[in-house]
């Protein structure tokens, strides 16, 4: 679980996915997959373009049903659609569809008639994501964020306590991404169970209280991130100004593997960072000294490998 955060003991739902496979013809997009996400947790689903993970968040929601083996939301098929349970999902799709001309008070209200929901709810909901001073605008008028703002607060309309996020932050700019987690952070903190899928790792790495890395359709690695981090056993990176010490000097420290210049400096990197760091601190070079380990990106990438897919 991430720094800070308060687990609500009883709340949210367990989803419960069980030696899924998902078969399109002769196309196997989802193989025997398995895992759990716990009540109140904040779940990441990762993977490359094509991995799997939309197709197994839909089949989760139950907009698919499984080619073999079994999901469950508590205990209960969610492709049965059964409205009791219907009630306690909240979705957010890769893209959303507004209806046009409407503003965003009243395309929450279009929503939430659905549900029955009172209207007194609805300026709770635009204070939660930030968008009270946009209740009258439409939705034509709102900015990228914006508008995933308001596919989120349709999302949490009806009060549910699991909410799927696909991609949410997808398209949006470093600003707006960073503003969009804490809307993401609070929902969890709530009380509701979160599942989101995404492609920024630096975005799972700081919500998510364990994500699952897909490749292929199949599950590779699943546990939280700092886990995941520790065990690829990452060199660490020493940055330093290019002035500090020459690429020679630095090469030849005890214990550096690679030395390299880059936009930001002069990097080293050691799997022995106390000594490489105690032998630039007696040759008096730490010149804009900066030291970090390996990150969730390079669990993903040493897994999924570092070609482009499309």
């Amino acid at each position: 679980m991430s720094a800070g955060r308060t687990r609500f003991v009883g709340m949210g739902v367990r989803i419960e996915v069980d030696h899924l496979t998902m078969r399109y013809g002769a196309v196997t997009a989802v193989e025997d997959i398995s895992f759990t996400v716990e009540p109140g947790e904040f779940f990441g689903l990762l993977g490359p373009n094509g991995a799997g993970k939309t197709t197994t968040l839909e089949t989760i929601e139950g907009l698919r049903e499984p080619t073999e083996g079994r999901v469950a939301i508590d205990g209960r098929d969610p492709a049965r659609r059964e409205p009791d349970l219907q009630r306690r999902i909240g979705v957010q799709l890769q893209s959303s569809a507004f209806f046009e001309r409407l503003t965003a008070v009243e395309q929450l209200q279009t929503f939430g008639s659905i549900y029955g929901v009172p209207t007194s709810r609805l300026d709770e909901l635009l204070e939660q994501v930030g968008l009270t001073e946009k209740a009258t605008a439409q939705v034509e008028d709102l900015s990228g964020g914006q508008k995933q703002r308001l596919s989120i607060a349709c999302a949490l309309v009806h009060d549910p306590e699991v909410v799927f996020l696909d991609e949410p932050t997808a398209a949006l700019d470093p600003q707006a991404r960073r503003n969009l987690w804490d809307v993401l952070r609070g929902i969890n903190e709530s009380g509701r169970t979160v599942v989101l899928t995404t492609h920024y790792m630096e975005e799972a790495e700081e919500l998510c209280d364990r994500v699952a890395i897909v490749d292929h359709g199949q599950l590779l690695q699943l546990d939280t991130p700092a886990t995941l981090i520790r065990r690829l056993d990452a060199a660490t990176r020493i940055g330093l100004a290019v002035e500090a010490i020459s690429i020679d000097e630095a090469r030849a420290l005890p214990g550096v593997q690679t030395v390299a210049v880059g936009s930001a400096g002069l990097v080293i990197e050691t799997r022995d960072a106390a000594t490489v760091l105690g032998e630039l601190g007696r040759r008096e070079a730490l010149e804009g000294l900066s030291v970090s380990k390996g990150t969730l990106e390079d669990v993903f990438l040493d897994l999924t490998g570092r070609e482009y897919r499309a």
